[in-house]
């Protein structure tokens, strides 16, 4: 009888302990969650209010009686000055009154930053909505909502705001496209960058990761290991890659396009090796020069050349890149420019 005793009191002691452990890393894994909410609204706001700059500008350049442009200067100081659960009818206003300036009247350049804020909103749009279902997902549980172990964090919601069609907008050839994109390493801690030029600006040339876009149907990963044995000849397997781990915005032009492009970076070590280009387009072929395995002062010593890097930061970013290929798991996405 004693013996059983024991026994059982062993058996609850266990279990006491195994729903400590699981409360305090089910409670842990909120906090991250938490925090990763918060910053992703620090950054949708960032987008937004970028957003409203850019809106302010048009509503200068298109100032007169005969236009919706007449309202935008308001709706966007309406919209920075809203409270959290009006900023989202007043964010859309600003949406909706955009949609209904002629673009035709704007400069070009100005076009392009208008473009480019909206996408940067809509990305950011989407990782603040990722990060409110995933921790709405986890405290949903009934044993965290019965413990709970969300504290007194007020739960999340999501933020959703209308999305300009650009279809007809002037910036003829404009498009969005997303791109998956690899930071290859080598047992050196050196980065993989290829050096290129715009087809209509064969003078300038410049340098960027390993990559490209997304075709219908894959997903980021299987699109970033296509273009890696594409662009290098280096098989690789999903489940290696790391990431994605940053998230680049950007509008410009190329091959007399308006691009707007939603790049994400994984990362990816591999012992150094000759890259091979047989899987490369014909446009690659004309506009792909030349490749080379990079440190990070290589990369400063390029960019001193007076020719650009693409990340803008790729030298500072090694280092981060060498710290998230030594994680067990995939890391938060931060965005960079």
């Amino acid at each position: 009888m004693t013996t059983t005793l024991v026994a059982v009191g062993l058996l609850l002691a266990v279990l006491l302990v195994l729903a400590a452990l699981w409360s305090y890393s089910t409670a842990h894994r909120l906090d991250r969650l938490h925090v990763r909410y918060d910053r992703a609204w620090q950054s949708l706001e960032a987008a937004l209010a970028r957003r409203s700059v850019v809106t302010r500008a048009v509503a200068a350049t298109l100032d007169g009686p005969d236009t919706p442009a007449r309202t935008l200067t308001s709706l966007a100081d309406r919209a920075e000055r809203a409270d959290r659960p009006d900023r989202e009818s007043a964010e859309n206003a600003v949406s909706v009154a955009i949609g209904r300036i002629d673009l035709t009247r704007l400069p070009p350049q100005l076009v392009s930053e208008l473009a480019d804020a909206e996408a940067r909103v809509q990305i950011a749009r989407r990782f603040h909505n990722d990060a409110v279902r995933d921790t709405l997902a986890l405290r949903s549980r009934r044993p965290v909502r019965w413990l709970k172990l969300g504290g007194t964090a007020p739960m999340p919601t999501y933020f959703e705001i209308t999305e300009r069609d650009t279809t007809t907008a002037p910036v003829a050839a404009a498009r969005t496209r997303t791109s998956a994109r690899v930071v290859l390493m080598d047992e050196r801690g050196r980065v993989l960058l290829l050096r290129g030029h715009d087809p209509q600006v064969p003078e300038v040339h410049f340098w960027f990761t390993i990559g490209g876009e997304v075709e219908v149907g894959e997903t980021l990963r299987d699109a970033a290991v296509r273009e890696l044995q594409e662009e290098t000849g280096l098989r690789a397997s999903p489940d290696e890659l790391r990431g994605p781990m940053w998230r680049r915005t950007a509008t410009f032009t190329f091959d007399g396009r308006v691009i707007k492009s939603e790049e994400l970076f994984f990362a990816l070590r591999a012992e150094a090796f000759e890259p091979v280009s047989t899987g490369f387009t014909d446009l690659e072929r004309r506009v792909v020069v030349d490749h080379r395995w990079c440190t990070a002062d290589d990369i400063r010593r390029v960019a001193a050349s007076g020719e650009a890097v693409y990340p803008r930061a790729m030298a500072e970013l090694l280092d981060e890149a060498d710290t998230v290929l030594a994680m067990r798991t995939d890391p938060d996405v931060r965005a960079i420019a």
